[in-house]
């Protein structure tokens, strides 16, 4: 049996990949099983309960962003805690951080549920939409905590050195909704509240079953001790993981300009096809996502116990990660851009040629988003939650509102789907500069440090 590798190793570009992959894995499957409801939805409800499930969900990760926010700044601050050989603090923090992250999730949902009508209505939602949309959304709802919990333990299994035990309880949550989709939309024909049903189930096996696996300790790293509540550890881990809140926040916010920009100009056809470019998207960002994800804690680790050399050759070595997969990953999405949007519209001629024509315009932007992901991802795993937060905002705030309502004014709707494509690119103009500025701080791209050459690949 292969030695497990562990965050405190030296890496190869093999061993790096192999360790980054479970996550890679973990991530794509969380965004498939989503998928899933949109696929089924959409093809045995109709177009009508397809736009209503893509008006609501940017509410759900909006309220669902503080698994974002303590998760990945919780990680970060873990992994550094453990780098410096402080693996008391470590655990306690981490029980203290996974407390706040169950109680601030249960909070949301009862200041929420009553409201579901009203946001529905505020979504633009109309005729049988806003039916579809009200009901989703209700349920939806009621199983945000247990996303909440998925979302935060998915950042601490590569902590925890158990990347795989992630990745296979990801799959089983992922199971679980597909095949609750199958039963309840297809069979018992539920609809969107079969669907959402389906979704709260998967999140629980995600949420629920890491929850019983950290709470015990025999022979594991990371488990939950007497939980710590110190404000300043609270305070940096908020910081840390504000870019990525803030990410999930901006995202889903701008989707929501997206949906009303499309309203305005096409109607109900732009909203569904904004939502097959979503899911295709969900796809092939996550494989830059989970690479982030698995490495960040290496990168924490290393910080922590001041180990420059090897910070800078992860690295090194993620760069050259990222300029393969986006040229892979744009290649793909232009190539199987048809395959894909039929999988969702095939039952419409002219929306399957809207949706095709907008994914291959919006997936050259594929070339750029994994640099600037990186960027903000890396920043985290360094505690810098600043340099961090102001990439994320540039990207998925500034530049995408900017870009999207300018855009259309002159390109008209191919000004829409190419928006992201702009604020890609004036993002990685920041996010090079940034890592550029901060490259003597940290010790990364030094002179002193191996060159790409010397990067044993195996």
């Amino acid at each position: 049996m292969a030695k497990r590798i562990l965050i405190s190793d030296k890496f190869t570009f093999g061993r790096l990949l192999r360790f980054a992959v479970p996550s890679i894995a973990m991530v794509i499957f969380t965004s498939l099983y989503g998928i899933v409801d949109g696929l089924f939805v959409s093809n045995f409800a109709g177009d009508e309960a397809f736009a209503a499930i893509n008006l609501f969900l940017p509410i759900y990760y909006i309220l669902g962003s503080i698994g974002f926010l303590l998760g990945s700044g919780g990680c970060a601050l873990v992994a550094k805690l453990f780098g410096e050989g402080d693996e008391n603090g470590a655990r306690r923090r981490f029980g203290g951080l996974l407390i706040i992250t169950l109680g601030a999730s249960i909070v949301f949902t009862v200041a929420a549920v009553p409201f579901m009508p009203n946001i529905a209505h505020a979504l633009g939602a109309t005729g049988d939409a806003y039916e579809y949309c009200k009901q989703y959304g209700t349920v939806m709802l009621l199983g945000l905590t247990p996303f909440v919990l998925q979302t935060f333990f998915q950042y601490f299994f590569a902590v925890a050195d158990r990347p795989k035990l992630g990745l296979a309880i990801t799959v089983g949550a992922g199971l679980t909704n597909v095949v609750g989709d199958f039963l309840l939309i297809y069979v018992a024909k539920m609809g969107v509240t079969g669907a959402a049903i389906a979704t709260a189930a998967g999140a629980c096996v995600g949420g629920v079953v890491p929850l019983v696996y950290f709470f015990f300790k025999k022979g594991k790293t990371l488990y939950l001790a007497k939980p710590s509540f110190e404000l300043r550890s609270i305070g940096k881990a908020c910081v840390n993981g504000s870019s990525e809140m803030i990410s999930n926040l901006s995202v889903s916010a701008v989707s929501v300009i997206y949906n009303f920009q499309l309203l305005k100009y096409i109607g109900n056809a732009g909203v569904v096809a904004y939502g097959v470019i979503m899911y295709v998207s969900f796809i092939f960002i996550g494989c830059f996502l989970g690479f982030s994800v698995g490495t960040a804690p290496i990168i924490g680790y290393n910080y922590g116990a001041q180990n420059k050399t090897e910070l800078d050759r992860v690295f090194k070595m993620s760069l050259l990660f990222y300029a393969v997969a986006a040229t892979v990953m744009t290649v793909l999405a232009e190539a199987l851009a048809t395959p894909l949007a039929m999988i969702f519209v095939n039952y419409d001629a002219e929306l399957l040629a809207l949706s095709v024509k907008a994914l291959r315009i919006f997936s050259v932007s594929f070339l750029i988003s994994g640099f600037n992901i990186y960027a903000s991802a890396f920043f985290t795993a360094l505690n810098n939650g600043i340099a961090s937060a102001a990439i994320s905002i540039a990207r998925t705030l500034v530049m995408q509102i900017g870009a999207v309502l300018v855009m259309p004014l002159i390109f008209g709707i191919n000004g829409i789907w190419s928006a992201t494509i702009v604020a890609e690119l004036l993002t990685l103009i920041l996010s090079v500069s940034i890592t550029l500025a901060c490259r003597k701080r940290y010790g990364y791209l030094s002179a002193h440090s191996d060159t790409p050459a010397n990067i044993d690949t195996v």
